[in-house]
């Protein structure tokens, strides 16, 4: 008798993943689909998707069917499951078998944005759904020991939001979720190079200064990086050299206000479990947790440890997957 095909989705705004019981993860692509505007096929996803971003023929569309961590499209998020899920399948060795899928949800998301979710996967192929929380995913996929009763502090800094939870017993004791994440770091780098440069850059090049010379509110020696882009006053090509003193400005706000979520859900925190997280400390998740001399400046402004998980990037897509294991245990967290 065949067994059941199980697979964990990391359905993120900058990337989704897929986490399978047998093989780990077998699947990280970008969540960027590129249309065919006339004829409404898909042309390509993920990674081949992602490349054609700001480079198509204008009746090809390369798009983010995901925003702030919830589905903006529903129909290319449909199709860019489909594929996900065919592509994983294969790779698994069950390329005609519909799966059961856990999929991971924003934990502030509402019930008609977890309906849409649920609505998609199911719609992609899968053949049993269950939905579960991204910090919880998250602690799971860091090893914490999410079902004992200590706190377990998870702060997951994704693409399009930053969940910030404290979990306990197998459930959330408090949280906070605030849409700003690495999409909205680029976004400010952008906007800073415009009005005070008037050079116009596209994502993919934000999101390079931001690996390069990106850094949190801490001091460290100034780094330069040469930045090409498109000169607003005469329309030509133009290159200009950027300081990581300059991206740490242009990034300040959303960091402070990433700061004032943890200390929120911490301000949240009963009495009790405290002293758990003074010994604990807080983990860092998702690829905003990898901006240089985040751990360094949380540590200092929250005056509790912080250290980043093993795979801040696939934490949430291990956890996920993870969490088939923990059905029972899970009761309150796999929905």
């Amino acid at each position: 008798m065949l067994s059941t095909f199980e697979i964990g989705i990391d359905l993120g705004t900058a990337n989704i993943l897929v986490y399978s019981k047998n093989k780990g993860i077998t699947l990280n692509e970008p969540s960027v689909v590129a249309i065919d505007t006339e004829t409404k096929n898909v042309v390509a996803v993920g990674l081949e998707a992602k490349e054609m971003i700001g480079k198509t023929p204008e009746k090809i569309m390369a798009i983010r069917p995901l925003k702030d961590g919830v589905i903006a499209d529903f129909d290319v998020t449909t199709d860019m499951l489909k594929h996900v899920m065919k592509k994983a399948s294969k790779k698994a060795g069950f390329a005609i078998r519909k799966p059961n899928v856990v999929v991971c949800i924003p934990s502030g998301s509402t019930s008609v944005e977890r309906r849409a979710i649920h609505d998609a996967v199911r719609n992609a192929g899968a053949k049993k759904i269950s939905l579960i929380e991204e910090p919880v995913a998250a602690a799971i996929g860091a090893g914490l020991p999410v079902d004992e009763p200590v706190a377990n502090v998870v702060v997951d800094i994704g693409g399009g939001n930053t969940e910030v939870a404290i979990i306990s017993f197998g459930g959330v004791v408090a949280c906070h979720s605030i849409k700003v994440g690495g999409d909205r770091l680029d976004d400010e780098i952008i906007q800073y190079v415009r009005k005070e440069y008037n050079l116009l850059i596209g994502e993919r090049t934000a999101e390079n200064i931001k690996i390069e010379i990106g850094y949190a509110l801490i001091d460290h020696e100034e780094l330069f990086m040469d930045v090409r882009g498109r000169d607003l006053v005469t329309g030509l090509p133009k290159t200009i050299k950027l300081s990581s003193y300059e991206i740490r400005k242009a990034i300040k706000e959303s960091l402070l206000q990433i700061l004032e979520a943890i200390r929120a859900t911490l301000e949240d925190c009963p009495a009790e479990l405290s002293g758990d997280i003074v010994d604990r400390g807080v983990i860092l998740t998702g690829g905003g947790a990898l901006l240089n001399g985040m751990e360094k400046w949380l540590s200092e402004e929250i005056v509790v440890p912080v250290q980043l998980a093993q795979s801040p990037l696939e934490s949430v897509a291990i956890g996920t997957g993870q969490a088939l294991q923990y059905m029972s245990k899970l009761h309150a967290l796999v929905k």
